[in-house]
């Protein structure tokens, strides 16, 4: 703890910041809670992402077995573009998944099995929700990082600074107390011998 000035000007400087934090603290208090609550509702959404990712390969293993030999499936489909917007939350700016383009080459319809077409339909579909999960992964890890620096303001405040300025505020006041005390004490002296030597002089 720094060591604070015994004066008046000093007290005063001390009083404010403690106004000061103690009114910044709920600020910080309710931003704490307002990620919280959105950290838990991302981790839901991922959870939920990840299980749509699993229900769709395990329906793509039902039929892509029906392939008698592997497919370059980079022939027909790649990601030409991810399409992102921007989210803020509890002053956090976050990606957005929007949209993913695919670039896509009609296969030749003499030359491959019909169900190439149903294939690419899935991978569409697969790579959309992991790119997806991917974003939204993103602002779970942007959140995070907030949350914990947010956590470790709220306990400077609470922890340090308030009790800080509480303590600097108490020695000061015992500080001018003392002095005040002193003061008046060296006052009574005074008038006390003046007193005295103006009846000795009258004697």
């Amino acid at each position: 703890m720094a060591k604070v000035k015994l004066t008046k000007n000093a007290l005063k400087a001390e009083r404010d910041a403690l106004k000061r934090f103690q009114r910044y603290l709920p600020t910080l208090q309710l931003k704490k809670q307002q990620l919280q609550m959105e950290i838990r509702g991302v981790q839901s959404r991922v959870e939920s992402k990840r299980q749509e990712e699993a229900a769709l390969l395990a329906d793509m293993n039902n039929w892509i077995k029906l392939f008698a030999e592997p497919i370059e499936w980079s022939k027909y489909l790649k990601v030409a573009k991810i399409l992102l917007g921007e989210g803020n939350i509890a002053g956090v700016t976050i990606p957005v998944f929007e949209d993913v383009v695919f670039e896509r080459n009609i296969p030749d319809l003499f030359d491959t099995p019909v169900w190439i077409d149903e294939g690419i339909r899935a991978l569409e579909h697969l790579v959309s929700l992991r790119l997806e999960r991917r974003v939204i992964e993103e602002q779970y890890r942007l959140l995070s990082e907030e949350l914990r620096t947010t956590n470790q303001r709220v306990n400077l405040f609470e922890k340090v600074k308030i009790p800080e300025a509480k303590e600097n505020i108490r020695v000061v006041r015992i500080f001018l107390g003392d002095q005040q005390t002193a003061g008046v004490a060296r006052s009574k002296i005074a008038k006390n011998k003046s007193v005295a030597k103006n009846a000795a002089e009258a004697a």
